[in-house]
């Protein structure tokens, strides 16, 4: 009995700790602009932005920069013949989300359609993502004014968000996304009229720690304490939700009910991503059909 009192002191402790939201390094991904910063999420299927974004999108809305907030889906889930159902799953979740109906699109194209098993051809991805990204104007980010003759201050920042090359759970469909972002940034910036959109990726972590869940919040954050003490010039921008952030995710999850087989409830016990959310910048060689390089920022 005599340990009852400090377990409980421990508990609490973790309670506390874990209820708030918290972030690191965010902005060199938010840069200080003028204007509102614009973000466009990039995902392949309905339930990509709650089961891996949803840290990321809930701590944007809270952000000081009040950035601007773009959904992208590029397929309706059709595989099992529920495009239509999954459709409104989609727009229930962001409303939970809080990203705004002007503000969100969902594409049918016939050759980007919810298969496990087929890559998504890159020049297409770019070709269907153009008009977004330049009707939204998500295509200037490095405009800069002097001030005072002491300092330049950018005006617009522009990003595009997006999975990385192993896409989190290796879907073909995911890790199509930042090489079609890729292509059209690349062939973008060959235009001298245009400015180009930054490409963030979210990290694809180890098996293990993928679904270490809430004890990898813990973790992370423990890790950005000590970064503090001893920051590093390659310090990932991370994003973790506190409990109500969870509990907001949890109710997004749960508007896509097609989805909600067994698995999926063991997805929100145990994934990483229902906490925490990593960014890389993803860069590109000069020319359009090179290969992409990660960069850390």
């Amino acid at each position: 009995m005599m340990f009852f009192p400090f377990i409980l002191a421990v508990i609490s402790l973790l309670l506390s700790v874990l209820y708030k939201s918290s972030e690191f390094n965010t902005d060199v991904l938010l840069e200080q602009t003028v204007l509102p910063p614009r973000v466009l999420l990039l995902t392949a299927h309905p339930d990509d932005e709650c089961f891996f974004f949803a840290p990321t999108i809930l701590a944007l809305r809270r952000s000081s920069s009040s950035p601007e907030i773009f959904s992208l889906c590029l397929s309706s889930g059709n595989a099992d013949g529920l495009g239509e159902r999954r459709k409104g799953e989609l727009v229930r979740s962001l409303d939970i989300l809080g990203v705004d109906k002007d503000s969100r699109w969902i594409i049918e194209h016939p050759q980007l359609q919810d298969n496990i098993t087929q890559q998504w051809d890159a020049e297409i991805i770019a070709e269907v993502l153009r008009p977004f990204v330049i009707e939204n104007h998500i295509t200037s980010v490095r405009n800069q004014i002097q001030l005072h003759e002491v300092y330049t201050l950018t005006v617009l920042s522009r990003q595009v968000l997006t999975f990385d090359t192993k896409g989190i759970s290796l879907h073909p469909n995911h890790f199509s996304l930042p090489l079609g972002a890729s292509y059209l940034i690349k062939s973008l910036s060959s235009s001298s009229h245009t400015s180009v959109p930054r490409l963030f990726s979210l990290v694809t972590v180890p098996v293990l720690s993928k679904y270490a869940g809430l004890p990898s919040a813990i973790l992370v954050r423990l890790g950005i304490i000590f970064q503090t003490f001893e920051p590093t010039v390659d310090s990932l921008p991370v994003f973790i939700s506190g409990i109500p952030d969870y509990l907001t995710t949890v109710r997004a999850i749960l508007a896509h009910d097609s989805q909600m087989v067994w698995f999926r409830y063991l997805y929100i016990t145990f994934s990483r991503y229902m906490w925490v959310n990593e960014w890389i910048e993803f860069k590109t060689q000069k020319g359009v059909g090179q290969n992409p390089l990660y960069t850390t920022i």
